[in-house]
């Protein structure tokens, strides 16, 4: 056995039993003891993570949410109730119920592109998957919205809209289609409420539309009739700001503001964007009703704004991305209120959220990673050269391997 390390032994042929007592040190990341190497704790190593620690945490909790939502919640409609209406239910009422949402979808698109204007705007199908995108991430992130929207700005930006045109349209864009959707459900409410009766959730719903309606006018008539001294205010107080430009600021907001002013003007594009807007709720809307329907229930159109409209008024408050969960225990216990059975209410309204919801998630991902090959840009040289500098990210590694020298070469 001479020359032959025994296992039990370290460095200087002392036995393990033979160290002195202290605490045991350990690998932090394997919880496992530091393997010793003459003498010295071998650096332990660590683990690389395909994916940052925040996205691991999204996804787990997404993954969570979906088990919960769609293997749990059922059970409380009653397994055997819920596998004979899954049973009984149609496809093709489901297949409608999804064109219905594509073209919701579609519907926003185009309402975005109207209101940057046809010169200004990139192409319906660049439009389309910086919209998929957007919603990608609201639906991923708390607070979803705003995160959307910034990552809509940087591909707006990237598509080659301008800095200016961009903010205007996703600003018009966002609070004019939370002011259709608001009216929407008042003219509902003024309806339902003689046939259905009154409930406590109908005057918080309505009073966060009057303060956004409020918001929005007086925006407006900033924008137009005070846009001066509106101007000036936002200059000095930027001026006090030593990270901001202040001449910057002023102009940028002199460009927005020429910018109301010259959709003032355009009664024509006003109209059509509001139709847009409108076009795209009620598509959603009767996607809804479709997949509610799809389960043995037809609800009245009435009934069914009044909760489609109350569900998206509480879903604009930023607690959790999407509305998740508040959307479906909002239109579940409305649907019922209505007079649809809790098991139809509640396995058409997770239908309906699995194409609302869910399914734009991953195919907003793939849209993100189509936009990075081509961002859709409106310049068509710009174009070109941003394929051929995708076209070198890909051939290059793939070049560098081919000539890399081989083994015989080596020896």
């Amino acid at each position: 056995m001479t020359g032959e390390a025994r296992p039990d032994t370290v460095a200087g042929g002392a036995l393990v039993e033979d160290l002195p007592p202290g605490p045991v040190l350990t690998d932090p990341l394997l919880d496992e003891p530091a393997p010793i190497v003459d003498g010295a704790l071998e650096a332990p190593r660590r683990r690389r993570r395909w994916l940052p620690r925040p996205v691991l945490h999204i996804g787990r909790l997404l993954l969570i949410a979906l088990v919960v939502e769609y293997l749990l919640v059922p059970n409380i409609a009653g397994t055997r109730k819920a596998l004979h209406l899954m049973g009984s239910v149609s496809p093709l009422y489901l297949l409608l119920g999804v064109v219905l949402e594509v073209a919701a979808i579609v519907a926003y698109a185009a309402l975005t592109r109207t209101v940057l204007g046809p010169d200004r705007s990139p192409g319906m199908g660049t439009m389309l998957r910086i919209q998929l995108t957007t919603l990608s991430v609201s639906h991923v992130v708390p607070g979803g919205s705003a995160a959307g929207s910034s990552l809509g700005y940087r591909l707006l930006r990237q598509a080659g809209v301008k800095r200016t045109d961009v903010g205007f349209a996703l600003a018009t864009q966002g609070l004019g289609s939370a002011v259709i959707l608001n009216v929407l459900f008042w003219l509902a409410l003024v309806v339902s409420i003689p046939v259905w009766g009154f409930s406590p959730l109908y005057v918080t719903a309505a009073l966060a539309g009057v303060a956004l309606f409020v918001f929005f006018t007086a925006l407006v008539l900033l924008l137009t009739r005070g846009d001066q001294w509106l101007g000036g205010l936002i200059e000095r107080v930027a001026s006090r700001l030593s990270f901001v430009q202040a001449d910057v600021v002023r102009d940028l907001f002199d460009q927005v503001a020429a910018r109301v002013h010259e959709l003032g003007t355009q009664r024509h594009m006003v109209l059509r964007a509001a139709a847009w807007a409108l076009a795209n709720w009620l598509l959603d809307a009767a996607s809804l009703f479709v997949f509610v329907g799809a389960f043995g229930h037809w609800v009245n159109p009435d009934g069914l704004l009044v909760a489609y409209g109350l569900a998206n008024v509480l879903a604009a408050i930023p607690l959790v991305p999407g509305g998740l969960g508040v959307v479906e225990a909002t239109l579940t216990s409305a649907l019922v209120g209505f007079g649809t059975t809790r098991a139809v209410a509640l396995l058409g309204v997770l239908a309906y959220r699995f194409v609302n919801f869910w399914l734009p998630i991953p195919v907003g991902g793939l849209s993100y990673l189509s936009l990075q090959v081509d961002p859709g840009h409106t310049d068509p040289s710009v174009r070109l050269a941003h394929l051929r500098n995708v076209r070198s990210w890909v051939t290059g590694p793939v070049e560098a391997w081919r000539r890399r020298p081989r083994r015989d070469e080596l020896l």
